[in-house]
């Protein structure tokens, strides 16, 4: 029911309706010049929200929405680590739009905040991050807390970072593999991660029953939660899960690994005896320094992955066995994270072509 009545000068609409437990609420609104005006502002309200319930919900900040929506949707149906990505967006969200109410936010002020945080940040966070944002919205356009999307046709841009060294020449990478040593677990998973390609977490996760060295293989089919330390976890996609041939010489530095270290079935080979598992900031100080040591440049223990597949596919090996290797989702991943060294072989691979058929039409 809407009654009109005049305070002052100005006209106030007062609609009455019951709230989701049945309880008579009252929604008023003044200022309105002429009472035409607040009729058809009252009009617009029923129009909008049947229920009207969802006009009081449009008064939630955004934060505040997003904080309850990753709770309810996203707390228990993705891993920790993706849910700790959910908050840091809260976090952004917060010194971005601070206590700005939904029904207040419009297509052009969340444009400016997102510019605003791009100044900032790379274009693939601020993409992350206007993701999970619109995912949000869109829940709230759907139970009409909001009447459009002001997410729509936003543009996603970011900071072009330098492009830093991810990889080492296959000179500098047979060096490193050399110098590490098989009684030293820090040296171990980064020898593992070398010559492997897999992933810190999945090394870590390595345990005695993963290693056949009768068979010269690696079996990856967990991985393990250094960060939140939790214990064994699932890979990071099904595909990873995944065997892993190793050479002789690997198969020797393990053997001479788990005789120094023996190995529990169900413990992690690379836990120290105190039960402690390097964090990957332990492993990547340990890094730098051995690369310090043998004057070869810088780059993180996710590199040495990136390093793997690099001399794989300068060596002639198949982006399908690399891609297989490195228990990426599809082929596609590979070709397009290794893009650049893929167009290399190529150009290599048409000068040959050039040169068997002017060999043959001798």
């Amino acid at each position: 029911m809407v009654s009109y009545r005049k305070r002052g000068n100005a006209w106030q609409y007062e609609i009455s309706y019951k709230d989701i437990n049945g309880h008579y609420k009252k929604l008023r609104k003044s200022g309105f010049l002429l009472k035409s005006e607040a009729i058809l502002a009252a009009s617009k309200v029923q129009a909008e929200h049947p229920n009207l319930t969802t006009v009081q919900s449009g008064s939630e900040s955004l934060v505040s929405y997003y904080r309850r929506w990753i709770k309810v949707y996203k707390q228990e149906a993705v891993t920790p680590i993706t849910y700790n990505k959910y908050q840091n967006t809260a976090k952004h969200a917060a010194e971005l739009f601070g206590n700005l109410k939904l029904k207040d936010l419009t297509k052009l002020i969340y444009q400016e905040k997102l510019n605003e945080f791009a100044r900032t940040h790379a274009r693939r966070t601020v993409s992350c991050f206007h993701k999970q944002l619109r995912a949000c919205l869109l829940e709230a356009l759907d139970e009409k807390i909001i009447i459009s999307d002001p997410t729509r046709k936003a543009v996603v841009t970011g900071v072009e970072r330098p492009k830093r060294l991810k990889v080492l020449s296959y000179q500098d990478w047979q060096r490193l593999i050399t110098h590490l040593s098989a009684t030293r677990i820090d040296h171990m998973i980064i020898y593992i991660a070398a010559v492997t390609g897999m992933r810190y977490g999945e090394v870590v996760g390595l345990t005695a029953a993963d290693i056949d060295c009768q068979h010269h293989k690696i079996s990856v089919n967990k991985a393990w939660d250094y960060k939140y330390k939790t214990g064994f976890m699932k890979t990071k996609t099904p595909s990873s899960v995944r065997d892993i041939s190793i050479d002789a010489t690997t198969v020797a530095m393990l053997k001479t690994y788990l005789q120094q270290f023996p190995a529990t079935p169900h413990r992690p080979i690379f836990m120290t005896p105190e039960g402690h598992v390097f964090v990957s900031a332990e492993i990547n100080h340990s890094l730098t320094e051995i690369l310090h040591t043998l004057k070869i440049p810088r780059i993180t223990f996710h590199g040495l992955r990136h390093t793997h597949a690099s001399i794989l596919l300068y060596k002639g090996v198949s982006v399908l066995s690399v891609s297989r290797r490195l228990g990426h989702s599809s082929i596609t991943t590979t070709q397009s994270t290794y893009l650049h060294i893929i167009k290399e072989l190529e150009t290599q691979d048409q000068d040959r072509i050039i040169s068997i058929l002017e060999k043959a039409s001798k």
